[in-house]
């Protein structure tokens, strides 16, 4: 059992995070992970547009909707990011919100360094409501149709950020912590990403998927998400290191629990309000 732990604390430093290199222009297994994640929700919302009549989009909108929710993952994730955690460099280095060059020391490809979820989920919102509207699509109604299906390509999200070697989590005496090459010490660390990976994904998209065909208020599985994901990433703060450069922002709360805290909250406001105008529509 020794020999399996002293691997599985060290696998980290025996994962390469590059598939391959082409002089300055690297591939790695994050950017994949992103591919992966759209077209395995892309499979499900199509299964679930053949299968459940109830929803009226075409398989072209679907397609159209997901490349709108795509445009919104990065430019609300790059958004969210320059805003919430690393504000004050990014307004002497404005050209790095943009372009993935390091200009610091000559010219260096870096690709996009640092992507906020928060941010990316706001816009995803945003950008599929603007689509929605634009074809006069039922956004509550597209709403049940894709989520359910979304949290499973986090899982996907987080493998990516533990082959990065990025995002590790806080310093442990257990034996299932790991060492990581890009963290300022050789100690054993919680794996958060995959923590994350379980809780955020595989858990919570089996929860809104075994929710799929029950009787809602249309809309509501917004809600259900906001809370869910919200509680269960708020816990794994716990065990996440913080930003180096933010620490705690609020009381003993990183920023991405002081966000969490937020989307629930969101979640509770929006499920109350479903609620009522449900009550007014049948009592009316």
């Amino acid at each position: 059992m020794s020999s399996f732990w002293q691997w599985w604390q060290h696998l980290p430093g025996q994962l390469n995070p590059v598939i391959f290199e082409i002089g300055g222009f690297r591939l790695q297994y994050y950017g994949l992970m992103y591919v992966v994640a759209f077209v395995v929700t892309y499979i499900l919302v199509g299964h679930r547009l053949k299968t459940e009549p109830r929803f009226s989009a075409t398989a072209e909108q679907v397609q159209a909707l997901l490349t709108y929710m795509m445009l919104g993952v990065i430019v609300g994730g790059r958004l969210g990011y320059v805003l919430f955690y690393n504000f004050t460099y990014f307004l002497h280095h404005p050209l790095e919100i943009v372009l993935p060059f390091d200009f610091s020391d000559g010219f260096r490809f870096t690709g996009i360094t640092g992507m906020s979820f928060h941010g990316g989920l706001a816009c995803v919102i945003f950008f599929a409501w603007l689509y929605c509207r634009k074809v006069r699509l039922d956004f509550r109604e597209m709403i049940d149709l894709f989520l359910p299906a979304i949290p499973l390509g986090y899982t996907f999200g987080r493998i990516g950020n533990f082959i990065n070697g990025e995002l590790y989590g806080r310093v442990t005496t257990l034996p299932i912590g790991m060492v990581f090459p890009a963290a300022p010490d050789s100690r054993l660390r919680h794996p958060s990403q995959l923590y994350e990976a379980f809780f955020e994904g595989v858990f919570l998209f089996a929860v809104l998927w075994s929710l799929r065909r029950a009787t809602l208020v249309r809309g509501a599985m917004l809600a259900y998400y906001l809370i869910g994901y919200g509680t269960v990433r708020f816990f794994i703060e716990f065990v996440r290191q913080p930003d180096a450069h933010l620490g705690t922002v609020l009381l003993f709360m990183s920023m991405g629990q002081v966000l969490c805290l937020l989307m629930v909250l969101a979640g509770l406001l929006m499920a109350v309000y479903l609620r009522k105008t449900q009550e007014k529509t049948v009592t009316g």
